[in-house]
């Protein structure tokens, strides 16, 4: 199967668990402001990528097609932080500046430190 196909069904797998979870989450956050539920997919996704490349740091890259499905597609299509963008700027333009800062600050900071947690945990493995 070629890496384009392999893209796009890891795409389509991703984007599904991506409105499942992101729904979900804001289902249960009850918040209809702060979108908790983009915060959890973006937080889950940092750390599923930093685990997958401390497993490649340890045991050796993955083959092309592996690359092709798991980190382009599947992890492409579920991480989501042109909606993180889209939804601080709706804050703001609402008049809600306080709860965009606070979704800009808890965005960044727990996606670097679950790329990081998930780097050293994948170097574990």
């Amino acid at each position: 199967m070629s890496n384009l196909l392999l893209t796009g069904l890891g795409g389509f797998f991703g984007a599904m668990g991506r409105h499942g979870l992101s729904g979900l989450g804001q289902r249960v956050a009850g918040s209809p402001l702060l979108p908790l539920g983009t915060l959890l997919v973006n937080v889950l996704g940092c750390l599923a990528i930093g685990l997958l490349a401390g497993v490649a740091e340890a045991r050796g890259p993955f083959t092309p097609a592996r690359q092709a499905f798991v980190l382009t597609g599947l992890l492409g299509g579920f991480t989501t932080y042109s909606a993180f963008g889209f939804e601080s700027m709706q804050l703001m333009r609402t008049g809600h500046a306080g709860l965009a800062a606070l979704n800009v600050l808890l965005q960044i900071a727990l996606g670097f430190a679950a790329v990081l947690g998930g780097m050293a945990l994948g170097r574990q493995l």
